[in-house]
Protein backbone atom coordinates (compact mmCIF):
# COMPACT_ATOMS: atom_id res chain seq x y z
CA UNK A 1 0.00 0.00 0.00
CA UNK A 2 1.49 3.30 -1.19
CA UNK A 3 2.28 5.38 1.52
CA UNK A 4 0.31 8.95 1.92
CA UNK A 5 2.35 12.56 1.62
CA UNK A 6 2.49 14.45 4.81
CA UNK A 7 -0.32 17.57 5.33
CA UNK A 8 1.24 20.42 6.32
CA UNK A 9 1.04 24.07 5.85
CA UNK A 10 1.89 27.53 8.11
CA UNK A 11 0.96 27.39 11.28
CA UNK A 12 -0.27 23.93 11.66
CA UNK A 13 0.56 21.84 14.49
CA UNK A 14 2.67 18.51 14.21
CA UNK A 15 3.11 16.03 17.26
CA UNK A 16 6.50 14.39 15.64
CA UNK A 17 7.73 10.93 16.93
CA UNK A 18 11.58 9.60 15.34
CA UNK A 19 12.77 5.41 16.70
CA UNK A 20 15.54 4.09 16.13
CA UNK A 21 16.12 1.58 13.71
CA UNK A 22 14.85 -1.87 15.32
CA UNK A 23 14.08 -0.17 18.41
CA UNK A 24 17.71 0.50 19.06
CA UNK A 25 19.23 3.61 21.11
CA UNK A 26 19.38 6.88 19.15
CA UNK A 27 21.45 8.22 22.03
CA UNK A 28 23.89 6.66 23.64
CA UNK A 29 25.09 9.53 26.35
CA UNK A 30 24.74 12.87 27.70
CA UNK A 31 27.00 14.10 24.80
CA UNK A 32 25.02 12.68 22.04
CA UNK A 33 21.77 14.30 23.79
CA UNK A 34 23.99 18.07 23.45
CA UNK A 35 24.44 17.84 19.93
CA UNK A 36 21.26 17.27 19.27
CA UNK A 37 19.75 19.36 20.96
CA UNK A 38 22.08 22.07 19.46
CA UNK A 39 21.01 20.76 15.73
CA UNK A 40 17.56 21.30 16.43
CA UNK A 41 17.78 24.80 17.90
CA UNK A 42 19.70 26.34 15.17
CA UNK A 43 16.97 24.25 12.64
CA UNK A 44 14.10 25.85 14.29
CA UNK A 45 15.64 29.32 14.67
CA UNK A 46 16.55 28.75 10.38
CA UNK A 47 12.90 27.62 9.42
CA UNK A 48 10.81 29.59 11.93
CA UNK A 49 9.06 26.75 13.45
CA UNK A 50 8.16 26.77 17.13
CA UNK A 51 8.77 23.91 19.54
CA UNK A 52 5.99 23.71 22.35
CA UNK A 53 7.03 20.54 23.79
CA UNK A 54 9.72 17.72 22.91
CA UNK A 55 11.38 14.87 25.32
CA UNK A 56 14.35 12.35 24.35
CA UNK A 57 14.34 9.20 25.65
CA UNK A 58 17.20 6.49 24.68
CA UNK A 59 15.47 4.84 21.45
CA UNK A 60 13.02 7.92 20.24
CA UNK A 61 12.04 10.97 20.88
CA UNK A 62 9.06 13.76 20.89
CA UNK A 63 8.83 17.05 19.37
CA UNK A 64 5.52 19.41 19.46
CA UNK A 65 6.51 21.91 16.55
CA UNK A 66 4.55 24.30 14.80
CA UNK A 67 4.92 25.19 10.93
CA UNK A 68 7.15 28.15 10.34
CA UNK A 69 8.29 29.53 6.79
CA UNK A 70 9.42 26.10 5.65
CA UNK A 71 7.98 23.11 5.94
CA UNK A 72 8.45 20.36 8.92
CA UNK A 73 9.64 18.05 6.58
CA UNK A 74 12.71 20.31 5.78
CA UNK A 75 13.42 20.83 9.17
CA UNK A 76 12.76 17.19 10.34
CA UNK A 77 14.64 15.88 7.15
CA UNK A 78 17.92 18.33 8.31
CA UNK A 79 18.01 17.40 11.56
CA UNK A 80 17.66 13.80 11.27
CA UNK A 81 20.30 13.07 8.67
CA UNK A 82 22.89 15.70 10.21
CA UNK A 83 22.48 13.90 13.33
CA UNK A 84 22.83 10.49 12.15
CA UNK A 85 26.15 11.31 10.12
CA UNK A 86 27.29 12.81 13.93
CA UNK A 87 26.06 9.81 15.12
CA UNK A 88 28.12 7.19 13.64
CA UNK A 89 31.05 9.29 12.96
CA UNK A 90 31.14 9.44 16.48
CA UNK A 91 30.50 5.73 17.17
CA UNK A 92 32.43 4.33 14.66
CA UNK A 93 29.31 2.77 12.70
CA UNK A 94 27.59 2.72 9.46
CA UNK A 95 24.33 2.36 8.81
CA UNK A 96 20.97 3.61 9.23
CA UNK A 97 20.17 5.23 12.84
CA UNK A 98 16.73 5.89 12.46
CA UNK A 99 13.54 4.37 11.29
CA UNK A 100 13.08 4.63 7.59
CA UNK A 101 10.03 7.17 8.41
CA UNK A 102 9.24 9.16 11.26
CA UNK A 103 5.15 9.83 12.17
CA UNK A 104 4.21 13.25 11.99
CA UNK A 105 0.67 13.71 13.56
CA UNK A 106 -0.91 17.10 12.45
CA UNK A 107 -2.86 18.28 15.52
CA UNK A 108 -5.70 20.33 15.61
CA UNK A 109 -4.25 23.24 18.51
CA UNK A 110 -7.23 24.70 20.49
CA UNK A 111 -8.18 20.40 21.28
CA UNK A 112 -4.98 19.29 22.00
CA UNK A 113 -2.35 21.31 22.83
CA UNK A 114 -2.00 21.49 26.44
CA UNK A 115 -2.41 17.59 26.45
CA UNK A 116 0.57 17.02 23.68
CA UNK A 117 2.81 19.12 26.15
CA UNK A 118 1.63 17.03 29.03
CA UNK A 119 1.99 14.00 26.94
CA UNK A 120 5.08 14.38 25.84
CA UNK A 121 6.37 16.12 29.03
CA UNK A 122 6.12 13.24 30.80
CA UNK A 123 7.86 10.70 28.64
CA UNK A 124 10.69 10.27 31.06
CA UNK A 125 8.48 9.64 33.49
CA UNK A 126 7.00 6.85 32.06
CA UNK A 127 10.25 5.50 30.28
CA UNK A 128 11.78 5.38 34.18
CA UNK A 129 14.24 7.90 33.04
CA UNK A 130 13.25 9.82 36.43
CA UNK A 131 11.25 8.48 39.43
CA UNK A 132 8.95 11.33 40.44
CA UNK A 133 8.11 14.87 39.41
CA UNK A 134 10.50 16.63 41.18
CA UNK A 135 13.32 14.93 39.62
CA UNK A 136 11.53 15.97 36.18
CA UNK A 137 11.07 19.16 37.05
CA UNK A 138 15.01 19.18 36.58
CA UNK A 139 15.61 17.05 34.29
CA UNK A 140 17.57 18.45 31.34
CA UNK A 141 16.52 16.27 28.77
CA UNK A 142 12.83 17.58 28.33
CA UNK A 143 10.92 20.73 27.91
CA UNK A 144 9.54 20.17 31.35
CA UNK A 145 12.06 21.65 33.20
CA UNK A 146 12.43 24.87 30.72
CA UNK A 147 8.30 25.73 31.26
CA UNK A 148 9.24 25.02 34.72
CA UNK A 149 12.18 28.01 34.68
CA UNK A 150 14.84 25.38 35.79
CA UNK A 151 16.80 25.37 32.69
CA UNK A 152 16.83 27.54 29.14
CA UNK A 153 17.69 26.94 25.86
CA UNK A 154 15.77 30.30 23.55
CA UNK A 155 14.60 28.35 21.27
CA UNK A 156 11.29 26.38 22.92
CA UNK A 157 7.59 28.17 23.15
CA UNK A 158 7.70 28.96 26.73
CA UNK A 159 6.00 32.11 27.47
CA UNK A 160 2.39 30.77 25.21
CA UNK A 161 2.44 28.10 27.16
CA UNK A 162 2.56 29.30 30.53
CA UNK A 163 -0.01 32.27 29.09
CA UNK A 164 -2.73 29.23 29.19
CA UNK A 165 -2.31 29.14 33.07
CA UNK A 166 -2.48 32.52 33.86
CA UNK A 167 -0.70 36.03 33.40
CA UNK A 168 1.45 35.87 36.82
CA UNK A 169 4.35 33.48 35.67
CA UNK A 170 5.10 31.76 39.06
CA UNK A 171 0.74 31.56 39.66
CA UNK A 172 1.02 30.06 35.53
CA UNK A 173 3.98 27.75 36.78
CA UNK A 174 2.53 25.91 39.73
CA UNK A 175 -1.19 25.48 37.78
CA UNK A 176 0.98 24.40 35.09
CA UNK A 177 3.11 21.70 36.95
CA UNK A 178 -0.57 20.71 38.73
CA UNK A 179 -1.46 19.54 35.08
CA UNK A 180 1.09 17.54 34.09
CA UNK A 181 1.04 15.68 37.44
CA UNK A 182 -2.51 14.89 37.22
CA UNK A 183 -1.48 13.44 33.69
CA UNK A 184 0.35 10.49 35.59
CA UNK A 185 -2.30 8.84 36.14
CA UNK A 186 -3.89 8.59 32.55
CA UNK A 187 -1.45 5.64 31.71
CA UNK A 188 0.39 6.07 28.11
CA UNK A 189 -2.74 7.75 25.88
CA UNK A 190 -2.72 5.58 22.67
CA UNK A 191 -5.58 7.97 21.58
CA UNK A 192 -2.50 10.56 21.46
CA UNK A 193 -0.19 8.69 19.21
CA UNK A 194 -2.21 6.12 17.19
CA UNK A 195 -5.32 5.32 15.88
CA UNK A 196 -7.05 7.08 13.31
CA UNK A 197 -10.61 7.32 13.95
CA UNK A 198 -10.00 6.18 17.16
CA UNK A 199 -7.50 8.82 18.20
CA UNK A 200 -9.57 11.38 16.54
CA UNK A 201 -12.90 11.04 18.78
CA UNK A 202 -10.78 10.67 21.77
CA UNK A 203 -10.61 6.67 22.69
CA UNK A 204 -12.70 4.22 22.30
CA UNK A 205 -15.48 5.09 24.35
CA UNK A 206 -16.40 8.37 22.32
CA UNK A 207 -16.48 6.42 19.19
CA UNK A 208 -18.75 3.65 20.76
CA UNK A 209 -21.10 6.42 22.12
CA UNK A 210 -21.32 8.27 19.03
CA UNK A 211 -22.23 4.96 17.12
CA UNK A 212 -25.17 4.33 19.68
CA UNK A 213 -26.40 7.62 18.91
CA UNK A 214 -25.67 6.26 14.91
CA UNK A 215 -23.69 9.24 14.29
CA UNK A 216 -20.73 8.27 12.34
CA UNK A 217 -17.23 10.91 12.15
CA UNK A 218 -14.27 11.15 9.90
CA UNK A 219 -10.46 10.35 10.75
CA UNK A 220 -7.20 9.97 9.44
CA UNK A 221 -3.88 8.34 11.08
CA UNK A 222 -2.07 11.41 9.99
CA UNK A 223 -4.65 13.37 12.08
CA UNK A 224 -5.29 14.28 15.44
CA UNK A 225 -8.49 16.48 15.72
CA UNK A 226 -12.58 16.42 15.14
CA UNK A 227 -14.15 15.40 12.58
CA UNK A 228 -14.68 19.05 11.00
CA UNK A 229 -11.06 19.54 11.32
CA UNK A 230 -9.92 16.25 9.85
CA UNK A 231 -12.13 17.06 7.07
CA UNK A 232 -10.76 20.70 6.63
CA UNK A 233 -7.20 19.23 6.61
CA UNK A 234 -7.61 16.48 4.33
CA UNK A 235 -9.37 18.94 1.50
CA UNK A 236 -6.84 21.31 2.28
CA UNK A 237 -4.03 18.26 1.35
CA UNK A 238 -6.61 16.70 -1.97
CA UNK A 239 -6.78 20.25 -3.39
CA UNK A 240 -3.01 20.74 -3.31
CA UNK A 241 -2.62 17.08 -5.09
CA UNK A 242 -4.80 17.81 -8.03
CA UNK A 243 -3.64 21.38 -8.23
CA UNK A 244 0.22 19.71 -8.57
CA UNK A 245 -1.31 16.31 -11.22
CA UNK A 246 -3.36 18.89 -13.45
CA UNK A 247 -0.33 21.08 -13.66
CA UNK A 248 1.57 17.83 -14.52
CA UNK A 249 -0.85 16.65 -17.10
CA UNK A 250 -0.31 19.66 -18.29
CA UNK A 251 3.14 19.18 -18.89
CA UNK A 252 3.77 21.79 -16.87
CA UNK A 253 7.86 21.69 -15.57
CA UNK A 254 10.22 23.94 -14.27
CA UNK A 255 10.80 25.19 -17.98
CA UNK A 256 7.00 25.59 -17.86
CA UNK A 257 6.99 27.82 -15.26
CA UNK A 258 9.76 29.83 -16.69
CA UNK A 259 8.02 30.63 -19.77
CA UNK A 260 4.95 31.36 -17.68
CA UNK A 261 7.05 34.09 -15.54
CA UNK A 262 8.70 35.46 -19.02
CA UNK A 263 5.13 35.99 -20.40
CA UNK A 264 3.35 37.57 -17.37
CA UNK A 265 6.74 39.72 -16.38
CA UNK A 266 7.84 40.66 -19.78
CA UNK A 267 11.17 39.18 -19.86
CA UNK A 268 13.42 37.19 -22.28
CA UNK A 269 13.47 33.41 -20.55
CA UNK A 270 16.84 33.29 -20.46
CA UNK A 271 17.34 36.43 -18.24
CA UNK A 272 14.51 34.36 -15.75
CA UNK A 273 17.12 31.73 -15.55
CA UNK A 274 20.07 33.77 -15.86
CA UNK A 275 22.10 35.67 -11.93
CA UNK A 276 21.91 38.93 -11.32
CA UNK A 277 20.86 41.92 -9.27
CA UNK A 278 18.62 43.53 -11.40
CA UNK A 279 15.28 44.30 -9.48
CA UNK A 280 13.27 42.65 -12.96
CA UNK A 281 15.36 39.34 -12.43
CA UNK A 282 15.09 39.40 -8.90
CA UNK A 283 11.58 39.20 -8.92
CA UNK A 284 10.95 36.96 -12.16
CA UNK A 285 12.79 34.32 -10.51
CA UNK A 286 11.47 34.46 -6.95
CA UNK A 287 8.33 34.14 -8.68
CA UNK A 288 9.90 30.97 -10.33
CA UNK A 289 11.21 29.86 -7.18
CA UNK A 290 7.62 30.02 -5.51
CA UNK A 291 5.83 28.07 -8.15
CA UNK A 292 8.18 25.52 -8.72
CA UNK A 293 8.57 24.86 -4.84
CA UNK A 294 4.85 24.90 -3.99
CA UNK A 295 3.18 24.25 -7.13
CA UNK A 296 5.18 21.50 -8.23
CA UNK A 297 6.88 20.41 -4.91
CA UNK A 298 10.32 20.79 -6.80
CA UNK A 299 12.65 20.82 -3.75
CA UNK A 300 14.44 23.91 -2.26
CA UNK A 301 17.63 21.78 -2.67
CA UNK A 302 16.98 21.18 -6.51
CA UNK A 303 15.87 24.85 -7.12
CA UNK A 304 19.25 25.84 -5.35
CA UNK A 305 21.24 23.35 -7.79
CA UNK A 306 19.48 24.74 -10.68
CA UNK A 307 19.57 28.61 -10.00
CA UNK A 308 23.15 28.59 -8.40
CA UNK A 309 22.02 30.04 -5.03
CA UNK A 310 22.22 28.70 -1.50
CA UNK A 311 18.82 26.89 -0.19
CA UNK A 312 18.21 30.09 2.13
CA UNK A 313 18.50 32.38 -0.75
CA UNK A 314 15.84 29.62 -2.00
CA UNK A 315 13.80 30.21 1.01
CA UNK A 316 13.33 34.08 0.60
CA UNK A 317 12.98 34.20 -2.91
CA UNK A 318 10.06 31.68 -2.41
CA UNK A 319 8.92 34.33 0.13
CA UNK A 320 9.16 37.17 -2.32
CA UNK A 321 7.63 35.75 -5.11
CA UNK A 322 4.20 34.71 -2.77
CA UNK A 323 3.59 38.21 -2.40
CA UNK A 324 4.16 38.98 -5.70
CA UNK A 325 2.39 36.60 -6.88
CA UNK A 326 -0.36 37.31 -4.49
CA UNK A 327 -0.18 41.34 -5.07
CA UNK A 328 -0.14 41.14 -9.04
CA UNK A 329 -2.86 38.32 -9.19
CA UNK A 330 -0.50 36.19 -11.11
CA UNK A 331 -1.86 32.71 -11.99
CA UNK A 332 0.15 29.82 -13.14
CA UNK A 333 -2.03 28.56 -15.59
CA UNK A 334 -4.40 30.07 -18.06
CA UNK A 335 -7.70 28.80 -16.76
Amino acid sequence: MPRQSRIDSPGCLHHVIVRGIARNAIFSDDADRDRFLARLGGLLVETGCRCYAWALIPNHFHLLLKTGHKPVSTLMRRLLTGYAMMYNRRHDRCGHVFQNRYKSILCQQDAYLLELVRYIHLNPLRAGLVKHMGELDYYPYAGHSVVMGERSNGWQEVDEVLGMFGERVSTARTQYRQFVEKGIDLGSRPELTGGGLIRSMGGWSAVKALRKKQSWMKGDERVLGGSDFVNQMLSKSEEALERRYRLQSRGMDMDGIAARVSKLMGLPVEEVWSPGKRREVVRARSVLCFWAVRELRISMTEMARRLELSPAAVSLSVLRGEKIVSDNHYALCDE
